[in-house]
């Protein structure tokens, strides 16, 4: 399972529950904040994101899913939700995004493993709840939230057969419990053929009682069966967890179950496994062979070796292959890494953290090169698990230059997935624990200015910006030197003197030319393109073209995106309408694909003005209404953006003159419900109809009303939101 928006289910059949789906859909019908409760492997997870599934039609804005296991640190709580559901957190407060965002949403958040973070996920959630008066809440937690309003549903383990059943009893009064239906659906799995008859009744009766019902102990015990025939397996689950439970008499019975069931599977794992399964319990988000295989071989673990003892692993339930990564459900990777003896945890802390150094490093986003979209799909992927890496780098003081080098090196990563907050998060810990002047340091001050920017810390960056110039000059670092020139020049920008920014950003321009620097020049040609279009939207153009043909040549797939962009700001402000359009249209569909909002929102905007420069102000409002949606999300506004501000004026001005307040309001108020995945639809095909009708085609004219002033626009069944 992975964090992220969305329902997510099982690749494993859901059995049973009924009970449990009735009781969730009642009690969210009276209720704003439902906790599921209970031991862990007792399947609060499974039964959230079922109940999720089928409910999902009941939302006007849908379900969204954010797991929280993964997240170590009730710190970035706010960063990791806001970032789940795509929201990128432009302002220093996530928090704030995430509720002008929800403020009107008639939505389910699913928040699953809360336990670790109660406390934190507890203030969270009531902060929600009282900003967001359409929002529901479905938590799983081993413990209730305790938060005012809030209903908990204890989930018990499946129904199991009374003692003595299957002796006296038929196989279909059995095969009625769920515990058995799901041990029996199993352990088919494990041998195919395998089915509930009267031969077998009794030991699997037996045997799921013993489990007291508890799901993942079932699922642990059923694929045992390729080993070992149902009657060994009943009568060592039997003396096994006479001896094991023996030694935690005070722990709760299904605690007691649970931990006894990992104990006896861990036991009959090899040594390899063994040490395989404690290792691979550091890692949030599970690992793919590669990475288990640097970081976990050695002392003990032959290198060659890592892929059958995964093999044996998936085999026996302890992990579970998701495409080419190998992931451990959450109670185990508890487990495994209790087993881990301190010194071998020491030196595999280590080893952890040099790999995450070296992946961030060496799949950098801020380089031209063809696998840049494959670098950032993997940097989101593997985000759990660099977030532990820096984390063991800050609790160990040797380790700090460590983990700044690694967060300054994501610098672009933080920039492209919205993740202000979170990069400075880990960027001005790092500046706390780090020495003076150095390289190091510099570096990171200059990574948290540009986030800094974006958040309107302007003052701030300025005062790092300073610090950094000073050290790049001193050490005569021209590379260093012509980062902070253009960064300065963003910050004058920032600060409205479009002059001086242009001026520097050639002056950096000229510096990264003579260094041969192709990332360098990229940036500074995005800058140029963008922000000064309105000083020189001639210059501007032409740094647009030179930054597409730089994309391009190299394949950087995701800059490109960005070159169609900043050449398409520039043919606007030069009046190359239909140039601008093509040239947005294609970076919208790219955007909108891999789901980079801060692209797509800016082009929304834009397309929203081409409407309108072609009188089709119904469209243009609706433009307007979903890149305003995205606005929010994002955490800033077209009005501070000196290349948005004067056409986002001027559009609305006009759209609302020509279709009257209260049209113009219907549309945009359309266009805002349509999220970004439809709005980019919307946007690349336009109306699809409308367009036919001009070129002449028969029979897809959209239906026409007539709105204030005489202006044409669809009915409401053809609106985008329809």
């Amino acid at each position: 399972m992975r964090s992220g928006a969305g329902v997510l289910t099982d690749q494993s059949t859901f059995v049973g529950r009924a009970q449990e789906l009735s009781a969730v859909r009642k009690l969210l019908g009276r209720s704003r904040l439902l906790t599921l409760t209970g031991a862990g492997g007792v399947g609060k997870t499974r039964l959230a994101l079922r109940a999720a599934e089928l409910l999902r039609d009941m939302y006007q804005d849908g379900v969204e899913v954010v797991e929280l296991a993964t997240l170590e640190t009730g710190d970035l709580l706010e960063s990791e939700v806001a970032m789940a559901l795509g929201l990128r957190d432009a302002r220093r407060d996530p928090m704030g995004v995430l509720v002008d965002y929800l403020s009107r949403k008639r939505m389910l958040l699913v928040l699953d493993n809360c336990e670790h973070l109660s406390t934190v996920c507890a203030r969270f959630v009531d902060r929600l709840l009282r900003s967001a008066p359409r929002l529901q809440i479905l938590a799983t937690s081993r413990q209730t939230l305790r938060v005012s309003g809030e209903q908990v549903l204890a989930v018990a383990p499946l129904s199991t057969p009374d003692p003595g059943h299957g002796c006296g009893r038929t196989v279909r009064e059995v095969a009625r419990h769920d515990s058995v239906r799901l041990f029996v659906e199993r352990a088919a799995g494990a041998v195919p053929g395998f089915r509930l008859n009267a031969r077998n009744v009794a030991p699997v009766a037996e045997l799921v009682r013993r489990l007291e019902g508890i799901p993942l102990a079932i699922e642990l015990a059923a694929v045992r069966l390729r080993s070992m025939p149902l009657e060994c397996l009943a009568r060592e689950l039997e003396e096994r967890f006479d001896v094991l439970v023996a030694k935690t008499p005070t722990a709760l019975p299904r605690h007691q179950t649970m931990r006894a069931t990992m104990e006896w599977s861990f036991r009959l794992c090899s040594a390899g496994e063994r040490r395989l399964w404690a290792r691979l319990g550091l890692f949030p988000s599970g690992a793919d062979l590669e990475t288990a295989e640097a970081v976990c071989s050695g002392d003990g673990i032959d290198r060659l070796d890592v892929l059958d003892h995964l093999t044996g692993l998936v085999d026996k339930s302890v992990l579970v292959r998701d495409g080419s990564r190998y992931r451990m459900p959450e109670a185990l990777r508890a487990y495994g890494c209790e087993q881990l003896p301190p010194p071998e945890e020491r030196w595999l802390r280590r080893r952890y953290v040099e790999h995450y150094r070296d992946l961030v490093e060496e799949h950098r986003i801020d380089r031209m090169v063809p696998e840049q979209l494959d670098r950032y799909l993997l940097l989101q992927r593997e985000l759990p698990n660099i977030r532990v890496a820096l984390e063991m780098c800050l609790s160990e003081p040797a380790l700090a230059p460590m983990e700044l080098e690694a967060a300054s090196a994501m610098w672009c990563f933080w920039l492209l997935a919205g993740a202000f907050s979170e990069g400075r998060y880990w960027l001005e810990r790092g500046l706390e624990r780090a020495p003076e002047n150095g390289r190091c340091r510099a570096v990171a001050l200059w990574a948290d200015a540009l986030l800094g920017l974006r958040q309107g810390q302007i003052s701030t960056a300025m005062r790092q910006l300073e610090e950094f110039l000073a050290f790049a000059r001193g050490e005569g670092d021209e590379k260093l030197i012509a980062n902070g020139i253009r960064t300065s020049g963003v910050v004058a920008f920032y600060n409205g003197d479009a002059q001086r920014g242009l001026a520097l950003i050639r002056e950096s321009l000229a510096l990264h030319e003579a260094l041969g620097d192709l990332d360098g020049i990229m940036f500074n040609l995005y800058v140029g393109a963008t922000y000064g279009s309105t000083e020189d939207p001639g210059q501007a153009s032409e740094f647009g073209e030179r930054l597409l043909a730089l994309c391009e040549s190299r394949r950087a797939l995701v800059f490109r995106a960005y070159a169609q962009f900043a050449l398409g700001v520039a043919h606007w402000n030069l009046g190359e309408h239909r140039r601008a359009e093509a040239l947005l249209t294609a970076a919208t569909e790219f955007t909108g694909r891999i789901n980079d909002r801060w692209c797509l929102t800016q082009c929304l905007e834009m397309l929203a003005w081409l409407a309108g420069a072609r009188d089709e102000h119904d469209r243009a409002a609706a433009l307007l209404g979903a890149a305003h949606a995205m606005w929010q999300a994002v955490g800033t506004s077209p009005e501070w953006i000196s290349y948005h501000a004067a056409s986002h004026e001027r559009c609305t001005r006009q759209a609302r003159a020509a279709l009257g307040r209260s049209a113009f309001a219907t549309a945009f108020r359309q266009g805002s419900r349509l999220g970004p995945q439809r709005a980019a639809a919307y946007a690349v095909s336009g109306a699809p109809r409308e367009r036919s009708a001009r070129r002449g085609g028969r029979g897809s004219k959209a239906p026409v009303t007539t709105g204030a002033g005489g202006r044409r626009r669809p009915r409401s069944g053809t609106s985008p939101a329809g």
